[in-house]
């Protein structure tokens, strides 16, 4: 595994905040009684994938890092929830392009809890 000197140079901390910065995009279309539920959940489960892969970072045990990744893994999944709820409601068209970045950034979370847990260090 190639070493990095911050959790900002990782591919999978990357894709994972171009996802909450198009959350926070699509949700200000969301309808102002929303701002309080859905919006904020919303929000709230997007900033806490690569809040999580930061905070795993620089945990120096494996299990610590692979913890907040999982972490991150379940924010992913319940975003993945409000996409389709959002979707349901009308509050958005289409979401393909998210969904498949969500699949990315959950296929780079998989695989970067697998290098840590598999690694010599």
């Amino acid at each position: 595994m190639e070493k990095t000197r911050s959790f900002t140079e990782l591919i999978v901390w990357q894709k994972a905040h171009q996802f909450t910065l198009d959350v926070y995009k699509i949700t200000k279309c969301f309808p102002k009684e929303e701002l309080f539920g859905l919006t904020s959940q919303f929000r709230r489960a997007a900033v806490s994938i690569p809040a999580n892969i930061a905070e795993g970072y620089r945990k120096r045990g494996k299990n610590d890092k692979v913890k907040f990744l999982n972490t991150s893994e379940g924010s992913l999944e319940e975003c993945k929830y409000y996409l389709i709820l959002s979707k349901d409601l009308c509050y958005t068209e289409s979401n393909s392009e998210l969904k498949n970045l969500a699949e990315e950034v959950s296929k780079l979370l998989d695989a970067y809890s697998k290098a840590i847990l598999s690694s010599v260090s």
